[in-house]
């Protein structure tokens, strides 16, 4: 079977690698010159399933009132004539009821499990370094925010997930650093099954991996449309955005064109129809726009994430693996001799621009828990687009339209749940059953419930 996967970001990859696994003929198109160059690239890198939770859950929206107009906030708003971003606010809002926020909550858990199961399966044939690290450990500023963790513990005492609840003393024994901490928790969560890893890190080495199986990789390469004819997409066209194909990857893309706009020479950049019989649509944000005159509505919008690496000074007074200030929603994640830490969520704004008030809050949260571990004049910044849903579970598999499948609405819990959606998709590409139960986990959901 031939197919296209679009996107290479840590889904889009993974993707590719079961896509591989299951036979198939298998090229991957993407718009950057590299794989993880986009929201892939900078995130906090944690694989936490007993963490992964809901932006919209119960309290929600009045703590981040109390928070949006304080310069250190986990929320940035600026609010847009839009029409899309109010829509999704409001389908945002009305998830924020307790029973939705434990059905939604169970459903992500339900993918970063088998996700990570996944993980566990595809080290034991492919171990490389990505500088993983064990255990997560979530920290509470205040009883106010404990109060709000509590619908999310119950669901992983429900659920029977392992943790620990801590006071400021046993969080310092698991992470010593939290000694020279200028402000100290009012208590901690421990889940020592958590782990982290550089996200960017894993896609680069996972290329490698599907390349050596005979994954083909399209880079500078951008996607104008999907090509449908009678109800069933059968390729996407193309073009080399950033110069050319290459005369290498022209040899190696499916040979099948179906038409091209002009008949013109590789040389001149034309567009391109290249061949499938299926397309994986993994773009991110940019998946709603490329689906839409398809008649599918995906309702994903772009909430800006940011996060700072930086190197670390003092092994002793840094952490050894990763935190969360559940607070400032915002982590902290050792990655080897690096730090990166990132949060914030931004809504309004669509451009891939640094904002100083989210930089201002990654700052403070490095110096209020580890002041000596980094040098924060050596930080280097990024923000990118996480691709969110309303109500926090991935969009996986078909959309009503032959030919076509998504893997997309991640959010910020895509390297968590990478793996697994891969395989999923991978498996009804394919006509395989998939491993897990995949109520609420595709577009059905929001076609039922009336979205």
């Amino acid at each position: 079977m031939k197919t296209i996967v679009l996107g290479a970001g840590v889904i889009g990859v993974a993707t590719a690698y079961y896509l591989s696994e299951r036979g198939c003929d298998v090229t991957v198109i993407e718009r950057e010159p590299g794989v993880a160059l986009g929201t892939s690239f900078g995130n906090a890198g944690v694989i936490a399933p007993g963490y992964v939770t809901p932006w919209a859950a119960p309290g929600m929206p009045a703590k981040l009132l109390k928070y949006l107009l304080k310069p250190t906030s986990p929320l940035i708003f600026r609010p847009t004539l839009d029409p899309a971003q109010w829509r999704w606010i409001a389908r945002w809002l009305r998830e924020c009821d307790l029973e939705r926020f434990r059905v939604n909550k169970q459903r992500m858990q339900r993918i970063a499990y088998y996700s990570r199961a996944c993980l566990n399966a595809f080290r034991e044939t492919h171990a490389f370094e990505y500088g993983r690290s064990q255990g997560y450990l979530q920290l509470f500023r205040s009883d106010y925010d404990l109060e709000l963790a509590q619908p999310a513990l119950a669901v992983l005492r429900d659920a029977g997930i392992g943790y620990r609840e801590l006071d400021a003393a046993a969080c310092a024994q698991v992470e010593p650093g939290l000694a020279w901490a200028r402000t100290k928790p009012v208590a901690g969560i421990y889940l020592p099954d958590d782990e982290a890893g550089d996200c960017a890190r894993f896609t680069r080495e996972l290329r490698a991996v599907c390349e050596a199986r005979g994954v083909r990789f399209l880079f500078d390469t951008e996607i104008e449309a999907l090509a449908a004819e009678g109800g069933k997409v059968r390729g996407v066209r193309v073009r080399a955005g950033r110069g050319k194909l290459n005369r290498r990857e022209q040899r190696r893309a499916p040979t099948e064109v179906l038409k091209t706009s002009a008949q013109t020479s590789a040389e001149d950049a034309a567009p391109q129809t290249l061949a499938a019989d299926a397309v994986i649509v993994a773009l991110g944000v940019e998946s709603a726009a490329l689906v839409a005159p398809l008649g599918v509505r995906v309702p994903l919008y772009p909430v800006k994430g940011y996060s700072a690496t930086l190197p670390v000074v003092d092994e002793q007074k840094a952490p050894r693996a990763a935190l969360m200030d559940e607070s400032l929603k915002t982590a902290i994640t050792r990655f080897g001799p690096y730090l990166r830490v990132a949060g914030t969520a931004e809504l309004g704004n669509h451009r891939a621009t640094l904002r100083e008030q989210a930089l201002q809050t990654l700052m403070k949260v490095l110096d209020d828990w580890f002041p000596h571990a980094a040098t924060p004049s050596s930080a280097q910044f990024w923000v990118g687009r996480r691709p969110m849903v309303p109500d926090g579970a991935p969009l996986l598999g078909a959309c009503g339209v032959e030919g076509l499948w998504l893997n997309v609405g991640h959010g910020s819990t895509g390297w968590a749940m990478s793996m697994g959606s891969g395989r999923v998709v991978a498996d009804l590409v394919t006509q395989h059953t998939p491993e897990i139960d995949l109520d609420g986990l595709t577009l059905a959901r929001y076609r039922r419930n009336g979205h």
